[in-house]
Parts: C-alpha cells; structure tokens; sequence
C-alpha cells in the first residue's frame, strides 16, 4: 500500500465547526492522507489541536507550515476571506492544495490562484462536494445514458436555515463584500450540482435579493444591518436546450432541503435530501421510466471511493474529495473540481449577480 499523504490543515481549530463536522473525521478515518500538520492563528490552539489529532506538528504560521518539507498538500478550510492567503503561499511553497468553497472572495481571487496553481504544475482541489455525491454522479451517468431521453426541463429548490437572530461571532457573514453568503456558499453549490448533472446554462435571467436586511446579535442586544444576499432565484436555458429554474433561500423556520428534479422526453429524475446537495447525506434518487411513478434507484458501489466503513453524513462527500486527491497527487490524473472549476463557478455567479443587477435576461459566457 502506497504511504499516506502528509497534510498540512490550515484552520484546525478544535471547535471550528465545518471542519469539526466534516474534515476532521473524515481525515482521521481516511487510508489516504495523514494529518501531519495542523496549524490556527494561536500558539494555544494549535498545539491543542495538535494533541486531538495525534499530528506530529502544530504552527501558528501558516507561512512557516507550508515551507515545512515534511508535508507533501495543504488544505486551507477557514473563513472565506481568509482562503487567499494560506492558499496562495502553499502553492508559492509548491505544495498541492485542498481549499475550501468558494476558493476566494472574489473571482479576482480565485483566478489569481488558479493561475497560479497551473504555473506550479501541483494539483488542486475546490469543495464543491457536490461533484463527489455517489447520488448525483449516478444522475448524471443516467441522463447521459439516455435513462430520461432529451432533457426538456430542470427545476431545483434548496432552502436552508437562516437564523435572524444568532451570536456576533456568527454575524460577519453579513457583509456582502466578504463573499460569503447564500448567493456564494449555498447556491454556488446546488446551481453547481445542477450544471454537472445535467449541463451549463446558456442564458440566465435572475433575481439576487436581501429579504432579512437585519439581524439581531443576542449578545450585543443589537440590531445590525445585512448586505448579504438571503434568496437567489435563477432561470434560464441551458446549452442542451432545456429550460432551468433554481430558488436557493435562507429561511427562518422548517427550511425544506434539496429537491432536484430533471424532466425529459422518456423519464424523470430526481434527488432530494434534507439538507443540500453538497452535504454527505445520502440523497436519495428516484426515477420515471415511460410511466408516472417514481421509483428508488440504488446507486452503485462503483461511485464510492472511500472504504465501507468510512463515516457517514458530513464527512463522507468530504472524505470522497480526499480520496480523489490524494489519487490525483499519486497519479497526476485528476477526477476533482479543481481551482480551474472553481474559477468557472465564480464567474458564472458574476453573470447571476449581473443578471439580476440589469432586470433582464442575459448570456453566460462560455468555458475558456
């Protein structure tokens, strides 16, 4: 068996909570990669995670991390607004890079490091999980095996929780100008499950809007203004034809999930999940074939990269990404969303944010 890949984790703080949800047990579980290295921004911190994860080193540098021979890759998992730095200097460092979505906050950003990343010749990864569902991979495989005949229409719903009120420590996602919100995070990652299944868009009409212009800091006992977009409603053609329509909200109470649905000539697919489509949950698949009943599709073992015992839910799509690239840094074949995808991505919302800022329909440019 082939020697583990030495990690450097930037962002491992013990009580982070997407990476404690997701990365850290995926990373533990995994027969790929070893936690080598784990960095944060305190001495403290760093060396507690450190212990918890039983890594050989702790920094509070992450410059002094990735010039650390004894790691071959980094994954950068900390706020949006702070992926360009650590990104940067591990591929300045010539490591392969792991970063989480979006790769940058803005897509200056992301193509300066895509750019970047190509110069070095290493390999990257973005965390558009999405592309790594066992469920959504098999969709794909269906459509383009003909299962529902031409794709005619597509229609996909994903409402998440959008608390109006939480902590100030949770409030800086407030501010558009950081790049995190539902317009990036949550519907970058379900319109980017449906551009992988079933195509890129070509035209786009959009409404990009703040329903919640306030949040209360229960804290501080105040209330503070929001810029960030909370509802993003997109339709459109894609350049199969079919028509698409997508509506990713942050909702106060009882967000109903992931729902895609994908209409054609001969049958009609869909997946949902309680979440979204990014999430390692099982989504669940069902299918129309010549007939008005949906029925359960099992999906095949063949899309599962990690080993039957890995841990489910949000670790599992996670734990499929650093399965694939670790395969990518051994092999130099990548089957990842890389910084290339994630460049993509971030232009393609530029044109949703552009649509909806003009009120009318507009072209989405092609792939470079």
């Amino acid at each position: 068996m082939a020697h583990p890949i030495r990690l450097g984790f930037v962002g491992a703080n013990v009580r982070s909570t997407w990476a404690s949800q997701s990365h850290f047990p995926a990373l533990l579980a995994s027969p790929d990669l070893e936690l080598t290295a784990v960095c944060t921004t305190r001495p403290e911190s760093a060396e507690e995670a450190r212990r918890a994860f039983g890594a050989q080193r702790a920094f509070h540098d992450y410059r002094a991390m990735v010039a650390s021979p004894e790691i071959d890759a980094v994954a950068v998992v900390v706020k949006v607004p702070e992926h360009y730095g650590p990104t940067k200097a591990a591929l300045e460092a010539g490591k392969h890079v792991y970063t989480e979505w979006p790769l940058g906050r803005t897509t200056a950003e992301a193509e300066e490091l895509a750019t970047l990343a190509r110069s070095k010749g290493v390999q990257t990864a973005v965390g558009l999980q999405s592309r790594v569902s066992p469920t959504l991979m098999y969709m794909k495989e269906q459509i383009e095996s003909g299962y529902v005949g031409e794709v005619l229409s597509c229609h996909v719903t994903t409402m998440r929780d959008g608390a109006l009120e939480r902590p100030s420590s949770r409030t800086w996602q407030r501010d558009a100008r950081l790049g995190a919100n539902t317009l990036t995070i949550a519907n970058g990652h379900v319109i980017d499950a449906l551009r992988f299944v079933a195509g890129d868009f070509a035209r786009v009409a959009c409404m990009v809007t703040t329903q919640a212009r306030q949040w209360y800091e229960t804290d501080t006992r105040r209330m503070v203004d929001v810029t960030s977009p909370d509802n993003v409603l997109v339709s459109g053609r894609l350049v199969s034809g079919a028509v698409a329509s997508v509506h990713v909200g942050a909702v106060p109470w009882a967000g109903s999930g992931f729902r895609m649905e994908i209409y054609g000539r001969e049958g009609t697919l869909v997946a949902t999940g309680t979440v979204s489509s990014q999430r390692g949950e099982t989504l669940r698949l069902q299918g129309a074939h010549g007939n008005h009943e949906l029925s359960d599709l099992a999906v095949p073992e063949r899309f599962v990269y990690v080993p039957a015992d890995f841990p489910r839910g949000d670790p599992f799509n996670v734990g499929q990404m650093y399965a694939l690239f670790a395969e990518a840094i051994r092999t130099g074949q990548s089957r990842l969303p890389t910084f290339d995808t994630a460049v993509e991505l971030h232009r393609f919302l530029d044109a949703i944010q552009q649509a909806s800022d003009a009120g009318r329909e507009m072209p989405v440019a092609e792939r470079r």
